[in-house]
């Protein structure tokens, strides 16, 4: 599984309605190996298998899989019954319709709605009032109906655009892991997904069976499943990592992908991030990964994440999430 790592501003985001549901979230932080005392660092960040996890379990506690964003309760199951109704289907373009039509069966609140558009095909959600949509629940709807399509289809849907009606509720680079580099635009009229149509004839890919084992956790599958057909930044990331205590160069890499090195500087710029970006970002998901590990030196930690001193490690650490790296360990 790829090591990645995700703002703590998402897990305040999972919570924050817990309270006034009568959850306790301090219990549910240290159940999934997150310090109460990271969710006050503005740049912490904690890895992906702990925020799935948390997302799941406050789900659970709460009863809820909408966390008490929605108008009403949505009941625990209606994710795992909408898949259920969509396997079946024959192309993408089925799946994504029978997606929409069965979250406008209930009146939860926010709901997508597709429609096509000549050569596009336009996911929005509606329901609510313009401008009156909480980030979270926003970013939730499109991000899981992006990663279950493709799943359906078994490759990453290219979005044309992800429109949200807000500004940045993260960092803009946090946008990069949910949408996958596409593009996105903030202060829009409406929170969207626009997708060419021809993808809509692309044959669902999946079954009764692939799904059971899909949905024994369907928040960690849809953050970290890869395809063959990978993006640059993947690609990139995948032979950085294979090498990552002796951090290859661009030309390096750039001759294993058999590019020219400024081709593959345009393309990744293509895809919103540089050879530097995934460099420090490996480097500090490989971090946040091992700190989690008890018998591992800080020192071990700085090799394995590809420093060669680990004072050189310790001011990148402090640089990524505000805290050193023993005090991130410590409030583990």
């Amino acid at each position: 599984m790829r090591k990645l790592s995700i703002s703590v501003h998402f897990a305040r985001a999972v919570l924050r309605h817990a309270v006034t549901r009568g959850v306790d979230p301090l219990p549910l932080l240290r159940k999934n190996g997150i310090s109460p005392r990271l969710l006050q660092e503005r740049d912490a960040r904690i890895s992906i298998e702990r925020f799935a996890d948390l997302q799941i379990s406050t789900m659970r506690a709460m009863q809820d899989e909408s966390l008490g964003y929605c108008q009403r309760v949505m009941p625990l199951g209606t994710w795992a019954m909408m898949c259920h109704a969509v396997v079946g289907s024959t192309t993408l373009g089925q799946a994504l319709h029978r997606h929409c039509r069965f979250y406008s069966l209930f009146d939860f609140g926010p709901r997508p709605e597709l429609h096509v558009e000549d050569a596009r095909v336009l996911i929005r959600l509606v329901g609510v009032a313009d401008g009156d949509i909480d980030p979270y629940i926003a970013e939730l709807f499109l991000f899981n109906i992006h990663r279950f399509g493709s799943w359906l289809v078994q490759e990453h849907l290219p979005i044309q655009r992800a429109t949200l009606s807000y500004s940045p509720a993260a960092q803009p680079e946090e946008y990069r892991l949910m949408f996958l580099a596409n593009p996105v635009s903030f202060e829009q009229p409406v929170c969207s997904l626009v997708l060419a149509r021809s993808l809509m004839d692309k044959p669902v890919l999946q079954n009764e069976q692939t799904l059971a084992r899909f949905l024994r956790h369907p928040a960690l599958n849809m953050l970290t499943l890869q395809y063959e057909r990978s993006s640059w930044t993947s690609q990139v990331r995948e032979l950085i990592r294979q090498d990552l205590m002796h951090m290859p160069e661009l030309n390096t890499i750039a001759g294993a992908l058999e590019l020219h090195p400024q081709t593959l500087r345009r393309r990744l710029a293509s895809e919103g991030t540089t050879f530097k970006d995934i460099k420090n970002q490996l480097r500090r998901d490989i971090a946040l990964h091992y700190l989690g590990r008890r018998g591992l030196s800080i020192e071990e930690i700085a090799h394995r994440a590809g420093f060669s001193e680990s004072s050189a490690f310790i001011r990148a650490f402090k640089g990524w999430t505000g805290v050193t790296p023993y005090s991130y360990r410590k409030g583990l």
